[in-house]
């Protein structure tokens, strides 16, 4: 029973760790709700990009963002922005609402979606105390550019995604990210790690794309759910972020390892 409980608690700790990296994306996704349902003096995606500004200086300012942090976030803006400048132009999705600060279609707010990802993983970085092993910085960087070149490129060019999928398993392989939880040091494949977390940004996608962050072909008339193919997408894609942020990190160490 005494274990039972141990590990109802380390689940219960472990969850507490996952909202409070999730933080920026809460907030987002409770701007994206409210400003559906309240009038708004300015077009909303304006707003929500005032909004998304001003929660990440209020985050700096308590220091739940660290300096790093704050730049990474706005170097995945910066990467989010130019795949959306792209993909909207290609007409993958869309941005239906009117919006001053706009280009080629897509609100300077977008970027921020991506930004939430960023902030998530770099939050995750620092409470969960992560680490690696056997990772192969430089393969697994080259791959992660490549999928996200590819997604842009297939456009004109072959599709390599599964090949892609299947080299990211590669270069991956044997690789762990460690992480603690309590007092203890846990251990996840590093390719589990990118497929559970595509799973989970998969659901927010669902749930961005309800509210109205932006609108796929298929939901401009009424909403549907996001293909399920977009999970793998994403799985995919947050190589990207992982690539960014352990690239700005020296912590590699692993100590203290339950499996």
């Amino acid at each position: 029973m005494a274990g039972v409980r141990g590990a109802f608690a380390q689940l219960v700790r472990f969850g507490w760790l996952e909202a409070q990296c999730c933080a920026f994306a809460v907030t987002l996704f409770a701007g994206l709700a409210l400003s559906s349902k309240i009038p708004l003096p300015i077009p909303r995606y304006d707003a929500l990009l005032l909004y998304c500004v001003a929660v990440t200086a209020l985050f700096r300012l308590v220091r739940l963002e660290s300096t790093r942090d704050v730049l990474l976030i706005a170097l995945f803006h910066l990467i989010g922005l130019l795949f959306e400048l792209v993909k909207v132009r290609l007409g993958s999705w869309s941005y239906p609402e009117p919006a001053v600060l706009k280009i080629w279609g897509v609100p300077l707010y977008s970027g921020f979606l991506y930004a939430a990802v960023g902030s998530y993983v770099c939050r995750a970085w620092r409470l969960f105390d992560l680490g690696l092993s056997r990772y192969r910085r430089v393969a697994v960087a080259v791959v992660a550019a490549a999928i996200y070149a590819n997604f842009i490129t297939h456009h004109w060019l072959p599709d390599l995604r599964w090949f892609l999928a299947a080299a990211l398993l590669v270069v991956t392989w044997g690789s762990s990210v460690h992480f603690t939880v309590g007092d203890r040091r846990y251990r996840m494949p590093l390719a589990l790690s990118f497929v559970l977390i595509g799973f989970f940004l998969w659901v927010a996608e669902n749930i961005a794309t309800f509210l109205g962050a932006w609108r796929y072909p298929d939901q401009l008339d009424v909403w549907r759910l996001v293909h399920p193919a977009k999970f793998g997408a994403w799985a995919m894609l947050v190589s990207v972020a992982f690539v960014v942020v352990a690239t700005a990190s020296s912590k590699t160490r692993v100590a203290g390892l339950t499996i």
